[in-house]
């Protein structure tokens, strides 16, 4: 069959239209107009009246990138999730800035309002080296859609007293306490693949509020030989997690749960389920101080609920749409 040769200009027009879907394009051949991510970020308007997309195209981006406050309602589009790749190798003891060097070691560090990023994955490459964070997000509205956030201990970051953060679809590996943090946090259809016997979870919840944590129909895997993982500790006093009709691997150890060491913080978190199915879902033998819900204490835990306004009603919930 002879092929098909589409005119010069046809092919420049269907280039034009797709680069006119995005404010810029990021591109490691050159192909774009910036070849990191940085650049296209730092290139962007500070507080626009309207998104600013920057599209990644297929490719691996050694970079340690943030997104400043200045930069609300911005969009990292990746081309696919498996293949277009932002990495970098920090670590506490590659930082040395002492006690709080954890906090330094992101890859992609989140500081603006009104995020969203699609299709990526981002990357700790430190390896099992402690604590090395992939994604680091502090504002507020933040959106993760179809990602993959991939590291060891403390891979995920939340931060934030009153920031809410939806994650739809992504898939997320780690070691100890690879998902933390302070935020409201919103996790459905997201798998969560435990690479160690280890904690899923380590919630800082401040007092008072009604939401941390909850995983909506994930999926909780593990490596092999995985055999004595929880679903999470208290970081902090009032940590809340929340698992809503999840498929729980049998990796997951009968407590389900453990208090954090030499602390009285199993009397102040709360740790519930409810109808979550797979091996690892038995309650028979979960910590007493974890708790079952009911089918109406579980309809407080919508999308919805979880993710409205902690402080002000001037935001609803239609940015994790």
């Amino acid at each position: 069959m002879k092929k098909l040769l589409l005119p010069l200009w046809l092919v420049l027009l269907s280039v034009t239209a797709n680069a006119r879907q995005y404010d810029f394009i990021v591109a490691a051949d050159g192909t774009g107009n910036f070849t990191t991510i940085q650049a296209a970020i730092d290139a962007s308007k500070a507080f626009p009246d309207a998104p600013v997309s920057i599209y990644i195209k297929n490719g691996t981006y050694h970079e340690k990138v943030k997104v400043p406050a200045c930069n609300t309602h911005l969009r990292l589009i990746g081309e696919s999730a498996e293949k277009t790749i932002l990495t970098y190798g920090d670590h506490f003891n590659s930082i040395s800035r002492g006690r709080n060097s954890t906090f330094y070691t992101y890859t992609l560090m989140v500081e603006a309002d009104d995020f969203r990023a699609e299709n990526l994955t981002i990357e700790n490459s430190a390896g099992p080296v402690g604590q090395a964070v992939a994604l680091h997000v502090e504002g507020d509205r933040c959106a993760f859609v179809n990602c993959r956030l991939l590291g060891n201990q403390d891979t995920l970051y939340l931060s934030g007293e009153t920031s809410r953060n939806y994650f739809a679809a992504c898939y997320i590996e780690g070691t100890t306490d690879f998902i933390f943090g302070s935020a409201t946090a919103f996790f459905e259809n997201c798998t969560l693949h435990s690479k160690t016997s280890s904690y899923i979870t380590a919630a800082s919840t401040p007092q008072g509020r009604k939401y941390g944590f909850v995983f909506s129909h994930c999926t909780l895997t593990s490596a092999p030989g995985v055999d004595k993982a929880l679903l999470g500790r208290p970081w902090r006093d009032y940590a809340r997690v929340v698992f809503i009709q999840c498929h729980i691997g049998k990796h997951i150890a009968p407590a389900g749960w453990a208090n954090w060491d030499k602390t009285s913080r199993d009397k102040t978190a709360y740790f519930a389920e409810y109808l979550c199915t797979g091996e690892g879902a038995s309650v028979g033998g979960r910590v007493a101080w974890s708790h079952q819900l009911s089918a109406r204490q579980a309809k407080a835990y919508s999308k919805e609920k979880v993710l409205a306004p902690i402080i002000s009603p001037a935001h609803p919930t239609d940015w994790i749409k």
